[in-house]
């Protein structure tokens, strides 16, 4: 019973660590790159670049939407 209590005392203290060194980090830090698998100017690139620029207003971070058209979206 007692390495039981011993191990609960010892996770929650490995869980209070890490959950302070999560809230200590500021997400995100850099611009985001959204990279879009289909060509400039089409229909998703349009939606992609509306819904990244309210997203963005909403983060307080640039979002950076890259296409990356080609091999059937694997260049993406």
């Amino acid at each position: 019973m007692q390495r039981r209590a011993l191990a609960a005392r010892a996770t929650a203290a490995l869980l209070g660590l890490s959950v302070g060194a999560a809230v200590a980090q500021t997400y995100p830090d850099r611009p985001i790159r959204m990279i879009v698998p289909y060509a400039t100017g089409g229909g998703t690139d349009t939606v992609t670049r509306i819904v990244m620029k309210k997203l963005s207003e909403q983060l307080g971070q640039p979002i950076i939407v890259e296409n990356k058209p080609g091999a059937g979206g694997a260049l993406a």
